[in-house]
């Protein structure tokens, strides 16, 4: 596959280990590592070692530029579709390999929960990966036969230019709220990030837009063919929504036709996530009869709204790890209640710390209660981090519980009859980083050991 690595565990002997310098670490700290597992090559900006050595200006540039002349012509003939914004971005690109794969087309995702190919999966440590990995997936897609590639396109990506070289037949953007401000320093920076993504068009140049976001004019750019989702006027126009214990129904209208359907995904936000999906999958050449004839099988992405049935209460977990997340899912969850919402939710170490209190108060005000707890403190202390959260807090309807673990046995114990449990902030995670390490931690697998240990006669959920 790539021959050039920039992560010395991956290098193999006879690759060219090249070192990157970023935010985070300096390939240059590990030159020493790559070559004792063979590298035959290093590249870099300064030094001598026991290899050939290439002294380059900068190794990201010479990085980029090697790998889209070698290995660019070998899947620029795939269609790529990239999508990008705050939330949504896993749910749309899951929806759309599942669409695709079910109607015949060979599709690759990558994204936050892994790659995705036809006969195989993994896991990734970043939701768009460096762009030798990109790079390299890209080539393992191609010999998996695949035609297609839907790929989540995160603002580090984008700043860091790790899609260097890729240019995208559809885009699509989906909401901008506060998050990553500790990377942007501001939301006009990070929205700017996002942008470029608009300005990497080809072919028909399809861009799907959520006009219903404050911040969709800015990724409005006149070269491309504009297609808009809304609940007031827009290509796609939603007309109503009800929610059900089964998932949500739904009407839109779309080319002067109007359309009744239903998915097995709760949420207002989602039906969204669903037509931004079924417009970029309509315009690959797809029917509206057989985008639509795929919604029962149709399934959200783990983490995402994940049900887990308890008697007569519902369990949801859900990788809401942003404000605006916390709002949508709890006002969802809202819409259907007939009982009391209890919410857990924490906040990530090492990230922006200027959301902490935001998510305080956007987690209480659609709650009958609140447990906050912790998320990944990675280097720093917890309790220092839920001091942060709790200074946006305004109730008293509330507690705190360091431990995550005991913080979710907690919220099962308190649900009654037709309560709801939201677990948030990690989602699909099966880790909890503590410090810089990474120890097994499933919310679902907690959730389901309680009902284990505590059963209850299976009834309708509500």
């Amino acid at each position: 596959m790539i021959d050039i690595k920039t992560d010395s565990r991956k290098v193999k002997p006879g690759d060219t280990f090249i070192a990157i310098r970023n935010v985070a670490r300096d390939g240059h700290d590990y030159i020493e590592a790559a070559i004792e597992a063979g590298a035959k090559k290093i590249i870099c900006e300064e030094g001598n070692y026991a290899v050939e050595t290439v002294v380059v200006p900068n190794t990201r540039v010479y990085l980029d530029e090697y790998l889209y002349e070698k290995y660019y012509p070998k899947f620029s003939d795939m269609k790529f579709i990239g999508v990008t914004g705050t939330n949504g971005k896993t749910t749309i690109c899951y929806l759309i390999y599942q669409m695709l794969m079910k109607l015949g087309k060979k599709c690759a995702y990558i994204g936050t929960i892994g790659f995705y190919y036809p006969n195989g999966k993994r896991e990734l440590n970043n939701t768009t990966p460096d762009t030798d990995l990109l790079y390299e997936m890209f080539l393992e897609a191609k010999e998996a036969g695949c035609e297609i590639v839907v790929m989540e396109v995160s603002s580090h990506a984008l700043d860091l230019n790790r899609i260097y070289g890729i240019t995208y037949d559809e885009v699509a953007f989906t909401n901008l709220t506060q998050d990553h401000l500790d990377y942007h320093k501001t939301l006009e920076n990070y929205r700017e990030a996002k942008k470029i993504l608009f300005m990497k068009t080809r072919g028909d140049k399809i861009a799907v837009l959520n006009k219903d976001d404050e911040h969709y004019s800015h990724f409005l750019l006149e070269e491309n063919k504009n297609m808009t989702i809304s609940s007031k006027e827009g290509n796609v126009k939603i007309v109503s929504i009800q929610f059900s214990n089964l998932g949500t129904n739904f009407t839109f209208s779309f080319e002067n036709n109007t359309y009744e359907t239903a998915i097995h995904m709760v949420g207002r936000y989602n039906v969204y996530n669903y037509l931004t999906a079924f417009l970029l999958v309509k315009n690959l050449g797809f029917s509206v009869e057989e985008i639509l004839a795929l919604n029962e099988t149709l399934q959200a992405p783990k983490g995402r709204m994940e049900l887990i049935p308890y008697g007569t209460n519902s369990i949801f977990v859900d990788y809401a790890h942003t404000p605006d997340a916390v709002i949508n899912v709890l006002k969802n969850a809202k819409e259907y209640k007939t009982g009391k919402i209890i919410t857990l939710v924490g906040c990530g170490g090492d990230r922006d710390p200027l959301k902490r209190p935001i998510m305080g108060h956007a987690a209480e005000v659609d709650s009958d209660y609140v447990i906050y707890t912790s998320d990944n403190p990675r280097t720093e202390d917890p309790s220092l981090i839920l001091e942060d959260i709790l200074k946006g807090v305004e109730q008293e309807n509330h507690e705190v519980i360091v431990d995550r673990k005991e913080a979710i046995l907690k919220g099962m114990s308190l649900l009654k009859d037709k309560d709801i449990l939201m677990i948030l902030g990690k989602g699909h995670e099966d880790y909890q980083i503590i410090g810089k390490e990474k120890h097994h931690f499933s919310d679902q697998e907690i959730v389901y050991e309680y009902i284990k240990q505590n059963p209850v006669e299976k009834e309708k959920v509500y």
